[in-house]
Order: structure tokens, then C-alpha cells, then sequence
């Protein structure tokens, strides 16, 4: 899903509505694809976009703030609202409308600051807003006994400000799947596809961050 994510970021595409249902696994390979682009679009900086998109459990909260300049930042929310569900077995902010989404929303990480606020919409940074106190990931899902760089992981991925979500690359050289760069991995006998065989357009993101991101070991064999 992040590589996926990469490479819509490298060409300016946003998704617009990443849910379990728009997620395909071929069972046989292992190979994850993103599907329906309905509701995609190219981001085109200084042109509005419209607020009211994507299914409401995975809507970032900028959305339901009415942002209409947000970037591709959205759709790391709705992954991170994905792979929690993947663990919990059920959407972790089922709102039953867009003040409840948010309401949900504000029940886990607590209510936004008015500087944060004004980072979503700055339209909005006075509106006003119930005081209700954040609980931590570990918290939340301490009966699933979670690593605690998964939970560091979704902690950025859902977060209000959109400039201090995760980046899908920095995402991707999170400490938590530094296991999946091990040679060691590549080597068992766990059906994976190919981690590594990043495009032109996934390298052009951060191209300082090449090296890392492509394992040296990895480097070697394909020279």
C-alpha cells in the first residue's frame, strides 16, 4: 500500500478513496494493487479541490474540516485508517456523519489545537470544539499486543496536521519493516514479491534517500 502510495505521490495523483474495498490481493503472489480511481485527481497547487470526497470512515480530518487545498496527505490517512482496521477487524472512527466522524476522531487523539486547526483549514481556526483528551495507541490496542514500532508507525500516520503526517517514503524506511530489508528475508521461504524494483518516478521522490531505501545487498545483485 505505501509503495503504492509512493508512486501516486510522485506523479501528483491522489486516490481520494483508499478503503478496504478498494484494496486487491492476489493471494497467489502476495502483490497488493490499489484499485477504482473514481474519484482520483491530479493536485494542482492553488486549484480548489473538493472537500466532500472519500468514504467517510477513511476521510482525513482536514476533509471534514472543508479543506479544499489538501494534498495527497489524505490518502496516507485513509492507509493508516486501513491497517489499524486490520488489526481491530472494524473501522476505528465509524462516524455516523461528518460532525460524528470527527467526534470519533477526536475521542482517540484528543481535540486538535487552534494552530492545528488553522494547518488543516485555516478558515476554521476558530471554531470551537469540545476539550476531550487523547489516549495513546498503546492504550487503545493494548489486548492486541502490539509491537511498538507498529505503533509508532500509525501514530504518524494518523495524525491532524498534514505537514507532520508521514511521508509514503518516510513511511517506507520506517524502523518497522527494517526486517523485510534483511537479506535474510529475502532468502526464506515467504512467498513475497519483488520489495525492491522501485520505477523512476518512486526514485525521484527523495533521491537522497535512495540508498536506503534500496538495500545494499539488493544493489549488488542487480549491478
Amino acid at each position: 500500500m505505501l509503495r503504492a502510495l509512493l508512486y501516486l505521490q510522485a506523479i501528483g495523483i491522489c486516490h481520494r478513496d483508499i478503503k478496504p474495498q478498494n484494496i486487491l490481493i492476489n493471494l497467489e503472489t502476495n502483490v497488493l494493487k490499489i484499485c477504482d480511481f473514481g474519484s482520483a485527481k491530479r493536485l494542482v497547487v492553488g486549484e480548489p479541490n473538493i472537500a466532500y470526497i472519500c468514504s467517510r470512515y477513511y476521510r482525513a480530518p482536514e476533509l471534514i474540516f472543508g479543506a479544499t487545498d489538501y494534498t495527497t496527505q489524505i490518502d496516507m490517512w485513509s492507509i493508516g485508517c486501513v491497517i489499524v482496521e486490520m488489526v481491530i477487524l472494524e473501522p476505528i472512527f465509524p462516524g455516523e456523519s461528518a460532525q460524528d466522524q470527527l467526534l470519533q476522531i477526536i475521542k482517540i487523539l484528543g481535540t486538535p489545537t487552534p494552530e492545528v486547526i488553522k494547518q488543516m483549514n485555516p478558515a476554521k481556526a476558530e471554531v470551537k470544539l469540545p476539550m476531550i483528551k487523547g489516549n495513546p495507541w498503546s492504550k487503545l490496542l493494548a489486548k492486541h499486543k502490539l509491537d511498538l514500532l507498529f505503533l509508532d508507525l500509525i501514530t504518524q500516520m494518523l495524525t491532524y496536521s498534514p505537514k507532520a503526517r508521514i511521508q509514503p517514503i518516510d513511511a517506507l524506511l520506517h524502523p518497522y519493516f527494517d526486517d523485510l530489508r534483511k537479506e535474510e528475508f529475502a532468502k526464506s521461504n515467504i512467498k513475497s514479491p519483488n520489495l525492491f524494483d522501485f520505477n523512476k518516478q518512486e526514485l525521484s521522490v527523495k533521491p537522497e534517500l535512495n540508498s536506503k531505501l534500496i538495500p545494499q545487498w539488493y544493489s549488488k545483485l542487480n549491478t
